[in-house]
């Protein structure tokens, strides 16, 4: 039935029952489609009927249907067009994992982060009415994003303009008992239907004619508000000003078409509250949705990985592992993270010491602040999120960590391009954003034996805000679990000494590097290795020292140029007297970096190890 459905005018045309057909359908592809390439599984297994009835109801792309956390619009992907080329999801130059604007018409707003829709969704309502035109404007958010700020921020600001919109709450965390659904259900029908809020008007003029009817009319006032916030969960938002309906099966098409439909006609700010489960239709990912909300390929009537297990640990294991051995030792120390325990490794501390724990939802600001106030009476907190994710904090390090110069450590995985997940995801910033900020210490590892002593250095540092970074992948099967050693901070680390050109390397830069170096060798050249180990101070002597013994100097990071180690290497040069030293850079391009595998984004930006033997081969044979 896919092969249908080139658009949602071929879906509105179905019947009910082939409707809930197509969903199932849908809810297959998926699931194929993750088992063979990896992706997001459960989060949209779950939003396949929301996409559906959606779709069914709204005429989208006139009107605007805005989601939130982008990894739940595969379904919506495979009914907008797009389902011929779904097979090459999140591969290199096929569709992205998220809402991307320039892939299609029907992708409204561009989303991989979360808690961006109702912000979004009421900027395009005010659009529409600034503008007179004519369109309805839907926002689904979901999946956790209820845990950001912004979201209230927006909720906040809706009831004040009173634009008309509808909010779709995808809550796939929430059960709901069968009395609380009856009664909600009897509700919805009676409080969305034209017929009774048309009543409800003409009551409310009737009783403002009469000799008391301001009086009256607080009474309909409080008597229809109040049975509401007794009846269902919506005070809350009864109280911004938006009108609430739910809970809704968000499994039951028919109910769900039904009050789509009638609340569409709605003035005013409406939400809808939708009770789903996260990773729907498959039984392996309604067991276990943390598991499956994404997957790397897997064998479908197992389960079970389709490649062999990893022979070394991630990265962000071997964090894990480190910040747990070092926690059992200083009782001061707290991990931190948004909504990221297994991403980010704290959930091997948590089982240990969940009390020392702290996931406080998709809010990187609140953890950031949360952090600076606990560095305040003497705890050592950890705030661990991915490298993209803390940039919405960035306020929060300045103001309420740095210049006050408390002790927060900020760990940062997913440093560099992390690949599939494409531009929203990659670590392309982190070091120009940290670099910037007085006081702040960045410390940069180039395997797991470096990580473990980073982090270990980080703990022990007491003079303000330290940050350490390191990409996504596997370790290196090296021996990490020798003990832990302080290392110098600011000093570089000679890898391998040479002559002529000096080579510069931030943090996993190195591996490719060496390889590098392995070609020069070769060809007869000698240059010199070095591992930054720390981005930020750079000691000036170390370097002046260096600089001294070498005629060019060529620097290697995987970070935007601008702001980064490059830059700040090319002042030193300046500041030390070493201006007339020949100097490159291999850095991420001035551009968002597409989606794909991760060596295949090094090669076409210019980053392997083949495009730093031929920058070098250009400072070693200058024309």
């Amino acid at each position: 039935m896919l092969e249908k459905i080139n658009s949602p005018a071929d879906l509105k045309k179905l019947s009910p029952d082939e409707l809930k057909e197509l969903a199932q359908e849908m809810r297959e592809t998926v699931v194929k489609q993750v088992a063979a390439t990896g992706g997001h599984l459960a989060s949209n297994l779950g939003a396949v009927d929301i996409t559906v009835a959606l779709h069914k109801v709204y005429n989208a792309p006139t009107d605007k249907i805005v989601w939130d956390t982008g990894h739940q619009a595969y379904p919506h992907k495979l009914v907008t067009g797009r389902y011929k080329d779904f097979h090459t999801l999140k591969q290199y130059g096929g569709l992205s994992g998220f809402l991307k604007r320039e892939e299609s018409v029907y992708d409204a707003f561009g989303a991989g982060h979360a808690t961006t829709s109702l912000s979004a969704a009421l900027g395009m309502a005010v659009a529409r009415t600034k503008l007179k035109k004519k369109y309805d404007v839907v926002a689904v958010i979901g999946d956790g994003a209820m845990t950001g700020g912004m979201a209230y921020e927006a909720l906040n600001n809706a009831g004040e303009i009173d634009e008309k919109i509808v909010f779709i709450l995808n809550d796939n965390r929430m059960s709901i008992s069968k009395n609380v659904g009856a009664i909600s259900k009897y509700l919805n029908r009676i409080m969305s239907h034209p017929t009774y809020n048309k009543f409800k008007d003409e009551m409310w003029d009737i009783a403002g004619r009469l000799p008391q009817g301001k009086g009256l009319q607080k009474i309909v006032s409080q008597v229809d508000a109040g049975l509401k916030r007794m009846l269902t969960p919506g005070g809350f938002f009864q109280d911004l000003g938006i009108r609430y309906f739910g809970p809704v099966d968000g499994h039951n098409l028919d109910e769900l078409i039904e009050i789509l439909a009638a609340v569409k006609l709605l003035p005013g700010p409406n939400l809808i509250h939708v009770v789903t489960t996260k990773g729907y239709g498959w039984d392996k990912s309604e067991q276990d949705a943390i598991k499956w909300h994404a997957s790397n390929p897997f064998d479908i009537d197992s389960g079970k990985p389709k490649a062999a297990p990893a022979k070394t640990p991630s990265l962000t294991q071997v964090f894990g592992e480190a910040m747990l051995e070092i926690a059992r030792e200083d009782k001061r120390i707290i991990g931190i993270t948004g909504a990221m325990l297994e991403g980010c490794g704290l959930n091997i501390m948590q089982k240990e010491i969940p009390d020392r724990v702290y996931d406080v939802g998709i809010a990187e600001q609140y953890a950031v602040t949360f952090a600076a106030g606990a560095a305040c009476d003497g705890l050592k907190p950890v705030v661990a999120v991915y490298s993209s994710f803390l940039q919405r904090a960035f306020d929060q390090i300045i103001h309420d960590v740095a210049i006050q110069h408390l002790n927060v450590t900020f760990i940062l995985d997913r440093a560099g391009l992390v690949g599939l997940d494409g531009p929203t995801h990659h670590g392309a910033m982190d070091l120009s954003y940290l670099n910037m900020i007085p006081g702040m210490v960045i410390l940069a590892p180039s395997d797991e034996k470096e990580l473990r002593n980073h982090l270990y250095t980080a703990m022990k540092y007491n003079d303000g805000p330290i940050a350490m970074r390191y990409p996504r992948g596997s370790a290196y099967a090296l021996d990490e679990k020798l003990p832990f050693e302080e290392i110098p901070i600011g000093l570089p680390r000679v890898i391998e000494e040479g002559e002529n050109l000096l080579i510069l390397s931030v943090g996993h830069m190195l591996a490719y590097a060496r390889k590098a170096v392995e070609m020069l060798r070769a060809e007869g050249f000698k240059p010199t290795v070095v591992d930054a180990r720390t981005v930020k101070p750079l000691n000036a002597k170390a370097y002046g020292d260096l600089f001294a013994r070498h005629s060019s100097v060529l620097t290697l990071e995987d970070n935007v140029l601008s702001g980064g180690y490059g830059s700040a290497v090319a002042l030193l040069l300046e500041e030390l007297g070493y201006s007339n030293l020949p100097v490159k850079h291999i850095s991420l391009p001035d551009e968002f970096v597409t989606h794909g595998d991760v060596p295949t984004l090094h090669r076409i930006s210019g980053m392997d190890a083949e495009a730093i033997h031929k920058k070098a081969l250009e400072l070693l044979r200058p024309v």
